[in-house]
C-alpha cells in the first residue's frame, strides 16, 4: 500500500497523486508541491489515504510544504498577471492576422513559464508569435493547442441535462464514445441530440452503456426469428431495460400481427438466420455478368 494525497491545480482540472510527506493536510487545504514543471500550489481534494501499489506511478513528487500567507499572495498575483497576458497575446495575435482563439492563461507558481491555450481550425505557425511574446514578458513561452472537448472542460458550462458538463466537474480523462452506444441505447441517430456543446458524442453515453450490453444478451436481436404463442414471428423492435421485444408474425391472409412479449415468451429459432429488412427497389442493384 502507498500512502498518497490528491492535489488539483486548477478548478475544473485532473486530480494528482502526490506523496504528503507526513503532513497534516486536509480536503480545501493547499499546499505547495513538486510538479515535472517545476513548483506549484494546489487544492487537496482527496485528504491523504492508502491505495493499492499498482494504482500508483512511482516515484511520487512530494509535498513540499502546506501554503502559507505568502503562497497565497503569490498565486492571487499570478491570476492578476494571467488577465494581463491574455489581454497581450490577443493584440499579438491581431498583429500576426493568426487564425487562433484563446482559451486560457497559465502561469507556473514560481514565474517561469506562461501556457497559452488555443483553439484553431488547423495547425497554426506561431513562431513568430512566440518571439514577440517572448521579448515582452522575458520568461519561457509554451502554446498548446487543444481540442474542443478540453476547450469545453476548461470553460464550462451548463449541458441540455440543467446541469453543469461532466468533463469540468469530475472526468479526469476523456472516454472515446462511439454510435454504437446510442444505436445500443434505442436513442435518435440525431446530432443536435447526441451530442454536446462541444460538437462531440455526449460522454454520458458511456455511463449505462455496460448495462445496456449485459441486459442486450438477454433479448433477441432485431430480425431474429421466435417462435411466440401464436406461431412464428420475426423481431422488429427490442425494449433491453423491459427485457421485452416486438414481434411481427405473418397471418395466412398475408397479413402481418404485431405483439409485445417478454423475452421469456419467445424462443429463438437456431436454425433460421436473422431477417434482413429489403431494401426500397431504387435503391437494389443487379449484379452484371461480364464474359471473361
Amino acid at each position: 500500500m502507498t500512502n498518497i494525497v490528491g492535489v488539483r491545480f486548477k478548478d475544473n482540472g485532473k486530480s494528482y497523486y502526490f506523496d504528503p510527506c507526513s503532513l497534516e493536510l486536509k480536503m480545501g487545504d493547499f499546499c505547495v508541491v513538486e510538479t515535472a514543471r517545476g513548483t506549484e500550489c494546489g487544492e487537496v481534494v482527496m485528504a491523504p489515504h492508502t491505495v493499492e501499489d499498482h494504482e500508483v506511478v512511482q516515484p511520487l513528487k512530494p509535498v513540499l510544504r502546506i501554503a502559507d500567507a505568502a503562497d497565497h499572495r503569490q498565486m492571487e498575483k499570478n491570476q492578476e498577471r494571467e488577465k494581463r497576458a491574455a489581454d497581450i497575446f490577443h493584440e499579438k495575435v491581431k498583429k500576426h492576422q493568426l487564425d487562433m482563439s484563446l482559451v486560457d492563461v497559465e502561469y507556473t507558481f514560481d514565474g517561469s513559464k506562461i501556457l497559452f491555450f488555443f483553439t484553431a481550425e488547423g495547425r497554426v505557425d506561431f513562431r513568430e508569435l512566440v518571439k514577440d511574446l517572448a521579448s515582452v514578458f522575458k520568461t519561457r513561452i509554451e502554446l498548446r493547442q487543444i481540442g474542443v472537448r478540453d476547450e469545453c472542460k476548461m470553460m464550462g458550462g451548463i449541458g441540455m441535462c440543467g446541469r453543469p458538463f461532466c468533463c469540468s466537474q469530475f472526468l479526469n480523462d476523456f472516454s472515446r464514445v462511439t454510435i454504437k452506444s446510442a444505436k445500443d441505447q434505442g436513442l435518435p441517430l440525431n446530432p443536435v441530440k447526441i451530442s454536446g456543446v462541444c460538437g462531440i458524442l455526449m460522454c454520458c453515453l458511456n455511463y449505462e452503456q455496460e448495462t445496456y450490453e449485459e441486459l442486450g444478451k438477454k433479448v433477441p436481436r432485431v430480425g431474429t426469428q421466435v417462435e411466440t404463442p401464436s406461431g412464428r414471428g420475426s423481431v422488429v423492435e427490442t425494449a433491453v431495460l423491459t427485457g421485452s421485444v416486438k414481434v411481427r408474425i405473418p397471418a395466412e391472409d398475408g397479413s402481418y400481427t404485431f405483439e409485445t412479449l417478454s423475452a421469456a415468451e419467445v424462443r429463438p429459432v437456431k436454425s433460421a438466420r436473422p431477417i434482413k429488412e429489403e431494401r426500397p427497389k431504387k435503391e437494389q442493384k443487379t449484379a452484371v455478368e461480364t464474359p471473361e
